[in-house]
């Protein structure tokens, strides 16, 4: 994946909307245009219902190919329903994500982030993914919804497996494996309960708020694993970008009221979801000059629409002074990302400190060795080496 923005690019000369397929085969619309991609994300003749999908992959593909585990598990979150399924199970969640409880936050993350700087100042080289842009937004969620520290390595593991493109075998483990844990999790918060965001949905649901176990076990999955993976990844595609271009690193140093609309462009540049999660038709849909059928899997890619030039010129030009906004990097429509306040800020947060405390941070190595994750879903690279000195 380290070149897809290159292939991307060439997938749109083919037209804002052509057939692929996806990994494993099954035939599917790949959206690389920002009109249509910002229309379909928000168009009700595409469904996200998990059942509704399953039946026709199975349909498409047979069912040998399809990891099952993973979507009877923990698939029932409001990521994989439409309304008014959706409506209620993010009615339960927006209460934990107002601006003011986001604002509140602020003075833990930038505690965080100092304590991750000071742990990084007593080495000259560190990986940034493991030392920095991994534990700010993992500490972040894990806390607001109770999980214990010691818990943490274990899930941001099976987390990787999951959103990988690897073999199913170990997808469907790593599948088993966080529902086990989650049902435990979810029983010790009935039994004890605490002011975390997790024990109150397990109050909602214990007082007849319509989450049912299934749900509620789902819906803790989603807010962990989508509540750091966007921000990790946002975080370290940021700096890698800030590498590559000094003189916008420069501009951020001289004037660090930049960095918010910063955030936005980093959003737009590089941002940290690829291929929004799966969405299918189910009426004939015509999106700008295109036609599709209605029974058929489309991949919106956020990579590619927000470098659409007929929506931003020069769209492969980082610019910290960009009017970056209305880019797709949390989706559009009703499955807009709950949690994109508490990114942007953890985000702000994060590199405005990290840039101001380390002014010499470089690449420790040559960037054609750097890795990207093997996933449809989320885009960054595995390790970032840098030297801090």
């Amino acid at each position: 994946m380290q070149h897809t923005h290159e292939t991307l690019g060439r997938l749109h000369e083919q037209g804002a909307v052509c057939p692929i397929r996806m990994p494993h085969g099954t035939p599917s619309y790949l959206v690389t245009g920002y009109d249509e991609a910002r229309a379909l994300l928000a168009d009700p003749r595409l469904s996200k219902n998990n059942r509704g999908a399953y039946d026709l992959m199975i349909a498409k593909v047979g069912g040998e190919n399809i990891n099952r585990s993973f979507g009877q598990l923990l698939g029932a979150h409001m990521l994989n329903t439409d309304a008014p399924d959706h409506t209620r199970l993010r009615k339960l969640v927006n209460k934990a994500f107002t601006p003011r409880a986001i604002a509140g936050l602020r003075p833990r993350i930038e505690q965080i982030t100092t304590e991750l700087l000071d742990a990084m100042a007593e080495h000259d080289q560190v990986d940034l993914m493991t030392a920095f842009a991994g534990p700010v937004p993992i500490t972040v969620i894990c806390e607001l919804l109770g999980v214990r520290e010691e818990d943490r390595g274990e899930f941001t593991g099976w987390s990787n497996i999951l959103l990988g493109a690897g073999d199913l075998d170990e997808m469907q483990a790593a599948a088993v494996a966080m529902h086990t844990y989650l049902v435990a999790l979810v029983a010790q918060k009935r039994a004890e309960p605490g002011e975390d965001l997790l024990s109150g949905l397990v109050q909602a649901s214990d007082e007849g708020d319509s989450l049912s176990e299934e749900e509620l076990v789902a819906m803790a999955f989603l807010l962990l694993v989508a509540g750091h993976e966007t921000t990790v990844n946002l975080i370290g595609n940021a700096v890698l970008a800030l590498l590559r271009a000094p003189e916008q690193r420069a501009k951020l140093a001289a004037d660090p009221s930049l960095m918010p609309g910063a955030v936005e462009e980093f959003l737009r540049f590089d941002g940290p979801i690829n291929i929004a999660t799966l969405r299918y038709t189910v009426e004939d849909v015509e999106v700008g000059d295109h036609k599709i059928p209605a029974g058929e899997f489309v991949q919106v890619s956020l990579l590619a629409a927000n470098r659409d030039e007929g929506r931003f010129p020069d769209p492969a030009d980082l610019d910290v002074t960009r009017a970056a906004g209305g880019h797709l990097a949390f989706g559009h429509g009703i499955h807009y990302c709950v949690g994109a306040p508490l990114a942007r800020m953890e985000a702000e947060i994060a590199l405005t400190a990290l840039l101001a405390r380390f002014p010499r941070l470089r690449l420790a190595g040559p960037e054609e060795d750097l890795v990207y994750r093997t996933s449809p879903l989320v885009h960054g690279v595995k390790t970032l080496p840098v030297l801090l000195r």
